[in-house]
């Protein structure tokens, strides 16, 4: 077969990076190529329209790559090549591994089977409207089942009115007491599942035609499951087992042990797994959290966990967990590590930092002959670059500060505050260890806020 012809088009800034990493990356990956360069700066300000008024495509090429930021429909393009048109990554350094398959695939990637509940703690404090907010703003975060958790000690006889309405909005519904009554209020009016059964309300429960989450009778111990889950099955319910997660210095080590010794006592039954208990209550950011304890699901045959967001540090769980539970099917099923695959879990730093290196910045610094600010973020050093200037330290202020010195015309309040802002943008990106692109959001995962562009060709 002929070796494919892919031409790249690029902005002038970035042709010899761009021509480095082809050199490269076409004899690996098996391809020919030719680059068409054109009369822009910034290749990221690129448009399929006015690409399409300017491209000129070889005749030998088989398909047209554009830089990964020129957003918009592509079919200009397509119309002008004459060929297919794609976007590349983001990033040309990124080419390597886009066209050598080092990136795991992704086309079989999204399914689950670990159910996602998403309690709201003291419902019984929230007006109707809050409620349904709340419920529909967790629905779509990935809960699959609202739990509606109850004030210990007293009887919520709003509860079916509740229920009801989460139910008329098209939800799932489940009720977190352990208060018989109340319960049987929320059953009538068509929750689905109980939280918790043990034997201080077995009595109850085994009428109740509902499924159950069973909880041992005696906090940190097995005690009670193993009858009480006979008992109930004998009634004929459905039931799901929690041996109940522990906090970090409070037995979590051995809570785990029991989720293992209630798989191998209850090899076909479900299990279910309380995860806020560690989200919630330990001093550090919940996404590795989710992870970890989703992973421990997805290979214990745990079906269910029970997640809240209440402390700021967990504020997003559900959706953590709804990213993490498709991570570690992929991971499990597939026999791969979870790895390279759910970009959107890491949140505070980069999987990979890229750097142009000092002779690069060096070359553009001889190269720009325009007199916009080009900001990088690199080897521990902000870098600053225009028309006969380069300013290289690792203080903002500083660096603006010889900026306004160096100007050829004094900065204006509206250029100062973007250079600040960039400025702070890429001193973040070196203190935490993140990738800086000069008017690109930085890359937060699942958090990332897109900003719009402000610099100008």
């Amino acid at each position: 077969m002929p070796r494919e012809h892919i031409h790249f088009v690029t902005g002038k800034l970035a042709e010899p990076s761009l021509r480095n990493v082809l050199a490269e990356t076409s004899g690996l990956a098996g391809f020919d190529y030719s680059i068409s360069v054109l009369g822009i700066s910034v290749a990221a300000l690129m448009t399929p329209d006015w690409v399409a008024r300017f491209l000129t495509t070889p005749p030998e090429a088989t398909r047209v790559m554009l830089p990964g930021f020129c957003l918009g429909n592509l079919a200009p393009v397509k119309t002008a090549a004459g060929v297919p048109v794609e976007r590349g990554p983001k990033d040309l350094r990124d080419l390597p591994q886009w066209f050598t398959g080092t990136a795991r695939s992704r086309e079989d990637y999204g399914r689950s089977d670990i159910e996602i509940l998403a309690e709201i703690n003291h419902a019984p404090r929230l007006s109707s409207q809050q409620l349904l907010a709340t419920a529909q703003a967790l629905a779509a975060d990935g809960a699959d089942v609202i739990d509606l958790g109850c004030n210990p000690g007293e009887t919520w006889h709003g509860v079916a009115d509740a229920v009801h309405a989460l139910r008329d909005a098209g939800l799932r519904v489940s009720i977190d007491s352990m208060n018989a009554d109340e319960i049987e209020l929320a059953i009538a009016a068509g929750a689905e599942l109980v939280l918790s059964v043990n034997s201080t309300n077995i009595e109850r429960a085994i009428h109740w035609n509902v499924e159950v989450v069973l909880v041992p009778d005696v906090a940190d111990t097995m005690v009670g499951l193993q009858s009480n889950f006979a008992r109930l099955q004998a009634a004929g319910l459905r039931v799901r087992i929690d041996p109940v997660l522990s906090p970090i210095g409070f037995g979590f080590a051995a809570s785990l042990g029991r989720y293992l010794e209630a798989r191998a006592l209850f090899p076909d039954a479900e299990l279910m797994m309380g995860i806020g208990n560690l989200t919630e209550l330990t001093d550090a950011d919940s996404a590795g959290i989710n992870v970890l304890l989703l992973g421990f699901c997805q290979e214990t045959g745990i079906r269910s966990v029970l997640t809240t967001q209440v402390i700021n540090w967990a504020r997003s769980s559900v959706k953590e967990c709804d990213l993490a539970r498709k991570l570690v099917y992929q991971s499990v099923n597939s026999r791969t590590l979870p790895k390279h695959v759910e970009p959107g879990l890491v949140l505070l730093r980069d999987p990979r930092i890229h750097e142009h290196g000092a002779e690069t910045l060096e070359q553009l610094a001889r190269d720009i002959k325009d007199p916009n600010y080009r900001i990088f973020a690199e080897r521990g050093e902000l870098h600053v670059i225009s028309a006969n200037l380069y300013l290289r330290g690792t203080d903002p202020f500083e660096l603006l500060s010889q900026l306004q010195a160096s100007a050829a015309r004094p900065l204006d309040a509206t250029h100062a505050f973007y250079l600040g802002y960039e400025l702070a943008k890429a001193r973040t990106a070196l203190t935490l260890g993140k990738d800086y692109r000069q008017d690109q959001a930085l890359d937060w995962g699942f958090l990332t806020v897109e900003e719009q562009g402000h610099r100008q060709p």
